[in-house]
């Protein structure tokens, strides 16, 4: 049995310069839909075709390619967190709250691998 329970969403990150110019290639590209912008966040989704996985871009002024970052959805994101730190898994600062948006933290493998949990608050 597993320390904690994800539930069947992923999202993967990806750091662009332009979000909106993002979004549109993965739709003309890959024939993905825009699913929003949140320009006060500055985070843009796109569906993907596969079932629970979602693009996220996150924009930025310098980019770091190759720099992906899978988010997997979780229901308690304190409950997980407390659960993993207290198995000795480290995580990247604070949890990060975008308030009626979501819930973020980001943690590491054991090669020091950046993952994160993200819990819906909408």
């Amino acid at each position: 049995m597993s320390l904690i329970s994800l539930n069947d969403t992923i999202t993967i990150a990806f750091s662009v310069k332009d979000r909106h110019a993002s979004a549109d290639w993965y739709q003309n590209m890959l024939g993905f839909e825009t699913m929003y912008h949140a320009d006060e966040a500055g985070w843009s989704e796109v569906k993907t075709n596969t079932k629970g996985v979602v693009i996220g871009l996150g924009e930025h002024m310098e980019t770091a390619p190759g720099n992906c970052v899978p988010v997997f959805g979780i229901d308690d994101l304190d409950a997980a967190r407390a659960k993993m730190e207290n198995a000795g898994v480290k995580f990247d600062g604070e949890t990060d709250v975008v308030e009626g948006m979501v819930k973020t933290a980001t943690f590491y493998d054991p090669d020091g691998n950046a993952l994160m949990l993200a819990e819906d608050l909408s």
